[in-house]
């Protein structure tokens, strides 16, 4: 089955709605230095990414090292135990 050009792909877009009107105005690209800025994508090696299968499991971990470092510091508290 072949995939269709976008020449042959159906036209999704509802009547009322007029692209040269919507379109008129926008800048390409205004908000991508923002969203960069906000964005970081970091790369594990093998061995940690099995060992860290989600990114919450990943932020999880880091947060402990971040908390850790910080009673280290002697910025934080430990926990109190029970």
């Amino acid at each position: 089955m072949k995939n269709k050009t976008s020449s042959e792909a159906e036209d999704d877009l509802r009547p009322e709605y007029d692209l040269s009107k919507l379109l008129k105005g926008g800048v390409r690209g205004k908000y991508a230095e923002r969203y960069r800025a906000s964005t970081k994508a970091v790369v594990l090696a093998p061995d940690v990414a099995q060992a860290f299968p989600t990114e919450e499991s990943v932020n999880e971990a880091l947060r402990l090292v971040i908390r850790m470092a910080q009673i280290a510091a002697g910025i934080a508290r430990p926990p109190e135990q029970e």
